[in-house]
């Protein structure tokens, strides 16, 4: 969920409530539907939270307008305590809110926890919401019904540094052989960058290399999931990322700790050709030593032209198992996470809209965002809809299988092997 100040939500805190999810000692649905009184609604608190809170202000007046005898009380809560908060939520309906914002990583746990209402049926009736990304609606989405409403999405595309690309006389890649090959020709010309800065523990700047492949995390199988890391193409991909660990690009004794975070860290701080990084990183590098200094691209697939899948992170907005104001509640939440309003939060914070007809006009307006909208239209995964993702990303599975194989502890097919076994347990533990 969260990678840098400007999109205070994303993946990298996302791992933070998935390893704390909730259990529930109460999670039966409450049977009144008061139409009027107080909601109460917990928001993440951004780093430079104002512009959100005025957009929020704005909907929050006309929802008490439309709704005379209601009021809305807003509370923005730390991104680093929220996981006791939802944990507290939901074992205590009491102290619970009616509405909550919360990373799309986190919707099948909480599902499985009896936290979030079931808004099939008024989603399904909402007019806007046929214009919903259905990658986005797949976040919202457990076992065929809906607990939510997507309210932003962000994605990862490639980073470059146009003045070493000029001075090398250099084009963007088009294929992920041309980003390696790029890549290593950068860093033998410059031997102070990494030609292409990795993470051997940013799990989602790898993936993308897994799915160009062909490969997945996970194939469902009626309600459960069966591992697929281990599969032939999903090895392929793990052995085209892990291939970028050495010292010819990006050396696996500097780069096999390094995070999503410091890979862009380092891009920022001209400490490299070439990253891949978010919509929601734009702000860190903007502050870094780069800015005027790089563009973006969406980041390649295996064959020339495409583009490779990304993971589409952001947050929802759900109704609480446990409210009082049933209809309120999920007219609210439709509110907050309506065309209009994430228009304005897109002007206001640069969230990506989850609409694509919204996505699409914010995108003419900031050139800088056409690369993420491409990845976007030219599709995304999400994670397996399960509770055990929770367990998976928590135990750091992932970055697990990818450091074994980068420090030569173990090959590509033991290593994904091994990780296959851990993420079948978990999915066979968590149901």
């Amino acid at each position: 969920m969260k990678l840098a100040p400007r999109f205070a939500v994303l993946l990298a805190a996302a791992a933070v409530v998935a390893g704390c999810a909730p259990q529930t000692s109460d999670n039966s649905s409450s049977d009144k539907d008061d139409q009027s009184g107080t909601l109460r609604v917990w928001l993440f608190q951004e780093v430079g939270n104002d512009p959100k809170a005025k957009v929020v202000d704005s909907v929050v007046a006309a929802f008490e307008k439309a709704h005379k005898g209601t009021k809305v009380d807003v509370e923005y809560i730390p991104i680093d305590t929220r996981a006791q908060r939802v944990k507290a939520a939901f074992n205590d309906p009491k102290s619970a809110p009616d509405v909550m914002e919360y990373g799309n990583t986190d919707t099948a746990g909480y599902v499985k926890d009896g936290g979030l209402l079931d808004v099939t049926k008024e989603f399904g009736a909402w007019n806007e919401a046929k214009d919903t990304d259905p990658t986005a609606k797949q976040s919202v989405t457990v076992d065929g019904r809906l607990y939510g409403s997507p309210f932003y999405v962000g994605v990862r595309a490639l980073y470059y540094r146009t003045d070493v690309f000029k001075d090398l006389g250099l084009q963007p890649p088009k294929t992920m052989a041309e980003l390696a090959s790029t890549a290593r020709k950068i860093h033998k010309a410059r031997s102070d960058l990494y030609g292409l800065v990795v993470g051997g523990a940013y799990t989602y700047g790898a993936m993308p290399f897994v799915w160009a492949n062909g490969g997945e995390l996970a194939t469902a199988k009626g309600d459960s999931y069966t591992s697929a890391i281990d599969s032939a193409a999903a090895q392929k991909g793990i052995k085209a990322y892990t291939s970028l660990f050495t010292g010819d690009n990006c050396p696996a004794a500097k780069c096999a700790v390094m995070g999503g975070n410091d890979t862009i860290t380092a891009f920022a701080a001209g400490k490299a050709g070439m990253a891949i990084g978010g919509d929601f990183s734009h702000t860190a590098v903007e502050a870094g030593k780069v800015k005027g200094k790089y563009a973006v691209v969406p980041l390649p697939g295996v064959a020339s032209g495409s583009i490779a899948p990304a993971f589409a992170g952001g947050n929802n907005i759900g109704v609480l198992k446990s409210t009082s104001h049933r209809t309120l509640a999920v007219d609210l939440m439709e509110q907050l996470t309506s065309k209009a309003t994430q228009a304005s939060m897109f002007d206001a914070m640069g969230f990506l809209p989850t609409f694509t007809d919204v996505r699409d006009t914010a995108a003419a307006k900031v050139p800088f965002e056409k690369p993420f909208v491409q990845t976007l239209a030219a599709g995304t995964k999400f994670v397996p809809a399960s509770p055990g993702w929770s367990e998976i990303d928590s135990s750091l599975v992932v970055p697990t299988m990818l450091q074994e194989v980068i420090s030569g502890k173990k090959s590509v097919a033991a290593a994904s092997k091994d990780a296959a076994k851990k993420m079948n347990d978990a999915f066979s533990s968590a149901g």
